[in-house]
């Protein structure tokens, strides 16, 4: 079987691929992985690549896609399906991880940290200008509570922080069980002082945060993205940001990446 693995993966990655007898491990990346396609029995991608018609077409021996982390929005699912291919994700993989980095985002706006590194290392002293807030007693609106969601939720409580959250597939029961109070997104953009999104890129949340969003919000809210860029409309967030309805934004992902030099939100 020959597994194509398109885009860069850790090495212990790709040994345990490796160390699967019969399997014949091909790793190559997005600019060179197409010559492969043919003899390819299965495909493994992160983001990068994107799986439509063009890359299932040559692929007649393909029998499954595999996709390193959460979201599937790169893949055609429907031509997938068509062709017979077999689309898997790994839900959880990355949870604590990406846990872990949106409170380092939270930390870092909360304590100025970016900020006064640069003035720092500008030759400056500016120990009251960057002046942070702790999050004890701070409100987190956590949007989606999937396995990263959870795993947010955990750490919030060790900072002591009020938890909200907002998920249309997961009960109230279950939130209970969590301790957590389950809300509806509007409620949740008026209460948080911080909301962190953690949803799948679908119709119904791209540009989830839009300048109808950010006007629920109450005035210092800091957001944190580490699920999809297209999930925030930066036209918005910018506009908010410049109004003073967002105190600070940390994200991970973009709508485009890289993101271009003059992006307006480098200029704030």
């Amino acid at each position: 079987m020959n597994i194509l693995i398109a885009e860069p993966m850790a090495d212990a990655g790709i040994e345990l691929f490796r160390a699967q007898p019969g399997w014949n491990v091909i790793v190559s990346n997005p600019k060179e992985f197409r010559q492969f396609l043919p003899d390819a029995d299965a495909l493994v991608v992160r983001s990068a690549v994107q799986v439509d018609e063009s890359v299932l077409s040559p692929a007649k021996k393909l029998r499954v896609i595999g996709r390193a982390g959460v979201g599937v929005d790169n893949v055609n699912l429907d031509a997938a399906t068509a062709a017979g291919v077999l689309v898997m994700n790994t839900p959880g993989g990355n949870a604590i991880s990406v846990a872990e980095h949106a409170f380092a985002l939270m930390l870092g706006m909360a304590r100025f940290i970016p900020q006064a590194t640069a003035s720092t290392k500008s030759g400056k002293w500016e120990k009251k200008k960057f002046l942070g807030s702790e999050l004890r007693g701070k409100t987190i609106g956590i949007a989606g509570l999937g396995s990263i969601g959870r795993e947010v939720a955990k750490r919030a409580r060790a900072f002591e922080m009020r938890i909200i959250a907002s998920d249309p597939y997961v009960t109230t029961q279950i939130a209970k069980d969590l301790g957590i109070q389950l809300v509806s997104l509007d409620e949740l953009y008026a209460q948080s002082d911080y909301i962190t999104l953690h949803v799948s890129l679908t119709p119904e949340t791209e540009d989830l945060l839009n300048a109808a969003a950010f006007h629920k919000m109450k005035p210092g809210v800091r957001i944190v993205n580490c699920a999809r860029g297209e999930l925030v409309n930066t036209e918005a967030l910018t506009a908010a940001m410049q109004a003073g309805v967002v105190a600070g934004a940390a994200l991970d992902v973009f709508r485009v990446e890289p993101p271009p030099a003059g992006d307006p939100l480098f200029q704030l």
